[in-house]
């Protein structure tokens, strides 16, 4: 499955940014449908998502790299967890690039690889992915971008 990447420009330091983005505790602010990060450390935590109908899921994750404050990398646990019949790898990278305003111009890229017949619904997983990206962009420059 292709790569999926949003980017905005937002009027934050990128260090502000990556304070937020770099701590998983801060997740339920800016990421959508979490409503909790359970067990977190810098390198691996445990989200509590909401779905439509209300019901909640669990999903473990392990940061992969971090380069503080220009880029920073997760993926999730998929083997032996619920999403391991539809998905082989879905991986975030953010990456900040500071302009000379002040603001900063963040990408956020998810690499969400399908298994089994999920294969043949490519495009309506390219066209979540796209709206979870522009939501979680949303929330960050909510949050500390500047008025």
């Amino acid at each position: 499955m292709p790569t999926v990447r949003r980017a905005r420009t937002i009027r934050a330091s990128s260090q502000a940014l990556w304070d937020v983005i770099a701590d998983p505790a801060h997740l339920p602010r800016w990421w959508p449908d979490v409503v909790r990060v359970e067990e977190a450390t810098p390198l691996a935590w445990t989200t509590v998502s909401s779905t439509p109908k209300g019901a909640l899921v669990r999903a473990d994750f392990t940061r992969l790299a971090a380069d503080e404050p220009r880029r920073i990398a997760w993926q999730q646990e998929i083997e032996e967890s619920p999403f391991e019949r539809i998905l082989s790898e879905n991986s975030t990278e953010a990456t900040l690039e500071p302009d000379s305003d002040g603001a900063t111009r963040i990408e956020l890229r998810t690499v969400q690889r399908l298994r089994g017949y999920s294969r043949f619904g490519g495009f309506l997983f390219r066209r979540a992915a796209r709206r979870k990206l522009d939501e979680a962009l949303s929330g960050l420059e909510r949050i500390v971008g500047e008025d």
